[in-house]
């Protein structure tokens, strides 16, 4: 695709992201809590006044009710905003890198359910079983689709053997060092190593090794800083994420580069 064909694509994917991320704030904050993502409509926490169609445009009502609820005047987290805007800006990125592709509807349900994990993890230090296990059917459909597209069936079972070998070794991770990872981890790991397997070996190879080197670095740096001690609970989910997303844009380059070093 050419370079305007791909920015038309990213702002398209963008625009959606932010609508996205209105609609990931009410899963972030419903379902930890076990609540309906339907019902009942948004509302201010404080006055109960259910939020307005014309208050409901992402970043852009925030900005002009200057944070603050219509009614009572209760301030809004900047939280809401930053969701929307994050999600926009991700939403772009994965238009822009895989352009108008079989495989764009798979890798924009993983940049959703991606924000929203992350900040659920770093809420609760849990990855729910209602967005992660969904998940694996839906991925497989839509990654299903795209090797049906582009007549690459071997992506699909790459990507089979790549969620059952990222989740055994989250498994082996978990049984042999207790209290170290999460089960939702390696429930997630399953839905990663299906993505970054279908992409291809280099992908899955770097993803993996990816979200331990993040994660190392920036655990070093909370215990250096005082943030965080030895015992303290870190949440790996979003790690895993950094570290897929990694995978996904370079692998496969990081891949060849280093058996060109090799050869």
């Amino acid at each position: 695709m050419s370079a305007s064909e791909l920015t038309t694509v990213a702002v398209f994917c963008g625009v959606l992201g932010l609508l996205v991320g209105s609609f990931l704030n009410v899963v972030i904050w419903r379902v930890p809590r076990g609540e309906s993502i339907v019902s009942p409509p948004s509302a201010c926490p404080r006055c109960g006044a259910r939020i307005r169609a014309r208050d409901n445009v992402p970043v852009l009502s925030w900005l002009l009710l200057r944070g603050r609820c219509r009614d009572c005047g209760a301030p809004i987290s900047a939280r809401y905003p930053l969701v929307e805007a994050a999600t926009g800006v991700l939403f772009a990125a994965v238009g822009w890198w895989a352009g108008l592709s079989a495989e764009l509807p798979a890798f924009l349900y993983l940049a959703a359910i991606g924000v929203a994990l992350t900040m659920i993890d770093l809420d609760t230090h849990r990855l729910p079983n209602a967005i992660v296990l969904p998940a694996y059917p839906v991925a497989l459909v839509l990654l299903a689709v795209a090797s049906w597209a582009n007549d690459d069936w071997a992506a699909l079972g790459r990507g089979a053997i790549g969620a059952a070998a990222l989740y055994g070794f989250y498994f082996a991770l978990m049984v042999l060092r207790p209290g170290g990872m999460g089960f939702g981890d390696v429930k997630l790991a399953g839905v990663l190593g299906l993505y970054l397997g279908w992409l291809g070996w280099s992908s899955l190879v770097v993803g993996a090794f990816a979200a331990f080197l993040v994660g190392g670095i920036v655990s070093i740096g909370l215990l250096l800083s005082g943030r965080a001690t030895r015992k303290s609970g870190i949440p790996f989910g979003p790690y895993m994420l950094l570290g897929a997303g990694i995978g996904i844009v370079a692998g496969e380059r990081l891949g060849s580069a280093y058996l060109s070093l090799l050869g």
